[in-house]
């Protein structure tokens, strides 16, 4: 069998996207989508939606339906896996509609409807509904995936899964702790940690400024041999923020000393955009993006979102109006797991324009930040966190994003540990 026949009486552009990414992209296998009972009646096998077949699934209504609505969501089991959309009265194969639910989560369907944002302005992980079921650490849905991959190998469909990939990246917001940062910035430094008392600060910064001693934050080196060691090709994002802001710390990427740092990043690694805080600002994203492209003599496609602010559909669209090809902010700032339900990379789809675009996310589950500052994990505890999201990754042939800084992998003590976790981290997870 060439192509795997979709039995079922309606179309629309939700049920397509979602054929469109679990067949095609995710399974490589071709479909064909009939309303035609006569063409699949003598089949051997076939996907069946809202009718009994050898492989049928309950329709629960989402995918026809225009715009966004509230409803309640009923969630059950199978095969020892959470669902959503589940229908324990229906006699289907699946007891759940997972088109739906494949739908419901990796369009973000829920971020539309009307929530309180934190004081980033973000959707909290705690208005979620895998967060509110204990599931946001489990990715449904490539569980899915994997166990519907099981049952059409098994009734002898040509499907096949990509290999487990893993993907270090980085922000690069703030390169140095002490070093390149000027006289005034460095004087008040000076002054701040005197005032606190905390008299060791000043003392390495001293050493640091009179090169007897490695910045902090430098850990350049560190970062670059592990790559090499295990053949890793990482996603550097660098904040390129043009003025200096609350948020925005980072060398001016003007300077010589910083245009170097992300020159030398390039020959290891892929050169992204960070954005800055307020580069909601059409003008300021221009100008940040443009300064990166000229120091690299490339266009950059690649971008993350400075403390994960994304608001949907505006942060989307902005991107692909900045020509913006691929995004990896698709993950919480506040909490670790898997926003849409899934490591796989997928486009995104446009909810009130009923429209995939062209913009490719890339899903991350585990930033070092959010484990240390958010979770209060030690980092051993954070290891064992991500051992465990990262072996049902492996299990279901996903895909693990993992977000870094170089200050967590120096040696700055309020980072005591996480640089001896990431090697061996980068270790397990590079075979």
């Amino acid at each position: 069998m060439s192509a795997i026949k979709v039995f079922c009486k309606k179309d629309s552009a939700r049920l397509r996207y979602v054929l469109d990414w679990l067949f095609t992209q995710v399974m490589h296998v071709t479909y064909e989508l009939t309303d035609d009972r006569e063409e699949v009646r003598d089949l051997p096998f076939y996907v069946s939606y809202g009718a009994e077949s050898a492989c049928s699934i309950p329709d629960a209504g989402l995918l026809w339906e225009p715009g966004i609505r509230q409803s309640d969501i009923l969630t059950g089991e199978w095969r020892s896996i959470p669902t959503l959309f589940h229908d324990s009265s229906s006699k289907t194969t699946l007891p759940f509609d997972l088109f739906s639910a494949i739908f419901f989560l990796i369009s973000r369907y829920e971020e539309y409807d009307h929530y309180t944002p934190d004081k980033h302005g973000r959707y909290p992980a705690s208005a979620s509904i895998l967060s509110k079921n204990n599931w946001l650490q489990r990715p449904l849905v490539d569980e899915w995936i994997y166990e519907l991959y099981l049952l059409l190998k098994a009734n002898d469909i040509p499907v096949q899964l990509s290999p487990y990939q893993f993907i270090p990246t980085y922000d690069i917001d703030m390169a140095y702790s002490y070093k390149h940062k000027g006289i005034q910035r460095n004087l008040g430094g000076f002054a701040k940690s005197f005032l606190k008392g905390r008299l060791a600060e000043v003392v390495q910064r001293f050493t640091v400024l009179m090169s007897r001693s490695l910045d902090p934050y430098d850990s350049f080196v560190f970062i670059k041999r592990l790559h090499t060691a295990y053949r890793l090709r990482p996603v550097y994002f660098i904040l390129a923020s043009l003025k200096t802001t609350e948020y925005d710390k980072n060398i001016s990427p003007k300077t010589d000393v910083m245009q170097r740092l992300i020159r030398r990043l390039k020959r290891d690694g892929t050169i992204a955009l960070h954005p800055s805080y307020y580069s909601d600002d059409s003008s300021t994203f221009q100008q940040e993006k443009s300064i990166l492209e000229q120091i690299i003599g490339e266009s950059i496609r690649l971008s993350r979102q400075h403390y994960i602010r994304l608001t949907l559909p505006d942060t989307y669209r902005h991107l692909i109006l900045q020509n913006i090809q691929q995004d990896y902010s698709m993950g919480y700032g506040a909490a670790l797991g898997f926003r849409a339900g899934t490591g796989r990379s997928f486009y995104w789809y446009d909810l009130e324009n009923e429209v995939q675009t062209p913009l490719l996310l890339h899903p991350f589950c585990f930033m070092e930040t959010t484990a240390h500052f958010e979770e209060k994990l030690t980092p051993e505890a954070a290891l064992d966190r991500l051992r465990s999201m990262q072996r049902t990754l492996q299990q279901t042939q996903s895909q693990l994003i993992t977000v870094f800084h170089n200050f967590s992998l120096g040696t700055d003590q309020e980072w005591k540990g996480w640089k001896v976790i990431y090697e061996r981290l980068i270790k397990e997870y590079s075979r």
